[in-house]
């Protein structure tokens, strides 16, 4: 049996995905004004949309249990596969990756763990390649390493009507909050190595998705790419972000995904939030007719 590949919630990949790859996905836990529930399992992006509306929000996140990844690898492993890659958001950003650590220790070699540096697609992306390459009868160091080779070749931006929900969870500090909103700036963040970082300031929601396709742009290069598009409460912003990409970087983008963000990003990034991720695919190796071609 191929081996198998796990993710976690924050990957935000289409149902249809997760269903046509048999993807494991294991929830967090995010907690709304003291209502508790796991995420895409009983909550849901409105319900964050609706708790962070109001006027005195309390929202938190987290991490999976170390039992519970360890009961999800030997349900997968029991049941024939021949090892698990098991890929997850940012280790900077959450604990998940070191609950999978300390799970996959206690099989033997038999998981190896891919801290994807990202959140959203631009984890998502990664699971895909680990996916594909499991699909092709790779074995667990390959599965691995393909998705460790799609990290780096990931690149995410994103904007947010405030740094205000990032601020109070800790995800960045209280003097990039302030740059954020010293005379109603609107900041753009990226993740260089797996911490959010203020990248860009603008003046309006306008010209930060304007700004977003430019960095989208340039982070594609020459390459074929696949893009990832999210939004929280923002359908209009992310498919106008959408169409501009596409029709900046026309025949080279090989395929595009458009989600609403998930609830533990939600709590982080508040409404208004556009993203997006640029997957560069790898470059094609050039056929031979045989190991004395020229």
């Amino acid at each position: 049996m191929p081996v198998a590949v796990v993710t976690d919630s924050t990957a935000y990949l289409p149902p249809d995905l997760v269903r046509a790859h048999r993807l494991t996905v294991v929830p967090l836990t995010v907690v709304l004004n003291g209502a508790e529930g796991l995420e895409g399992v009983e909550v849901f992006p409105a319900d964050a949309t609706r708790a962070l509306s109001g006027r005195r929000v309390s929202a938190s996140t987290s991490r999976p249990a170390p039992e519970q990844f360890v009961r999800t690898y030997r349900r997968l492993l029991d049941a024939g596969a021949d090892g698990v890659v098991s890929v997850h958001l940012s280790a900077e950003l959450s604990g998940t990756v070191e609950a999978a650590r300390l799970a996959a220790d206690e099989l033997g070699g038999r998981v190896a763990v891919v801290d994807s540096r990202s959140t959203g697609l631009g984890l998502g992306f990664a699971v895909l390649e680990a996916v594909e390459a499991a699909a092709r009868g790779a074995d667990l160091d390959e599965v691995r390493r393909a998705a460790v080779d799609a990290v780096a070749r990931t690149t995410i931006y994103f904007y947010v009507d405030t740094l205000e929900f990032l601020r109070r969870g800790g995800r960045i500090n209280a003097a990039e909050a302030l740059l954020g909103t010293a005379l109603s700036v609107k900041p753009i963040m990226h993740m260089p190595d797996g911490a959010i970082v203020l990248r860009d300031k603008v003046r309006t929601a306008s010209r930060g998705v304007a700004r977003l396709v430019d960095l989208a742009v340039e982070a594609a290069g020459d390459a074929e790419v696949d893009l990832g598009v999210h939004h929280l409460a923002a359908p209009e912003r992310a498919e106008t972000l959408r169409a501009a990409l596409l029709e900046r970087l026309g025949d080279r983008v090989r395929a595009t995904y458009v989600s609403e963000a998930g609830a533990v990003v939600a709590a982080h990034a508040g409404p208004g939030l556009a993203c997006v991720v640029v997957h560069r695919r790898p470059a094609a190796v050039p056929e031979t007719d045989g190991p004395d071609a020229a």
